[in-house]
């Protein structure tokens, strides 16, 4: 695991999302080759598009993926370009997706997370009053 600032011309950043995916009607249908083949078809696109992967879980009904961006991706954006290319890549290679009426939902539950807590930031904020 990486911990690596990204460095930018104007911004130093530390982004890191933990996104959930789930299929149609959560459909148990991410398991075997087409497992497989979505983990790959992940790590291209976010490689292609200079995102890291921390973690990435591949369970029958869901995916779990933890990583990071750079400052000027918001969360729709990944999850936007990582379900619809995955779906459109998917569903050419395996006919039998094509009888669903779409390969993901259209909801995604996403967080963030960082090197440190919530309390650990909220004790720095209160601590810069005290400062001279």
């Amino acid at each position: 695991m990486s911990t690596a600032y990204k460095h930018k011309h104007t911004s130093v950043s530390l982004l890191r999302y933990h996104f959930v995916f789930v299929p149609k009607r959560r459909r148990k249908i991410l398991v075997g080759p087409l497992a497989e083949r979505l983990r790959n078809l992940l790590v291209q696109k976010c490689a292609e598009l200079g995102w890291e992967i921390i973690a990435l879980e591949i369970m029958p009904d869901h995916v779990r993926l933890f990583l990071s961006t750079g400052p000027g991706v918001a969360p729709n954006q990944v999850a936007h370009r990582l379900k619809g290319y995955t779906s459109h890549v998917l569903r050419r290679e395996f006919p039998h997706l094509i009888r669903l009426p779409a390969l993901w939902t259209r909801s995604y539950f996403v967080s963030t997370a960082g090197m440190v807590s919530s309390e650990t930031i909220e004790q720095y904020v209160a601590a810069q009053k005290t400062r001279d």
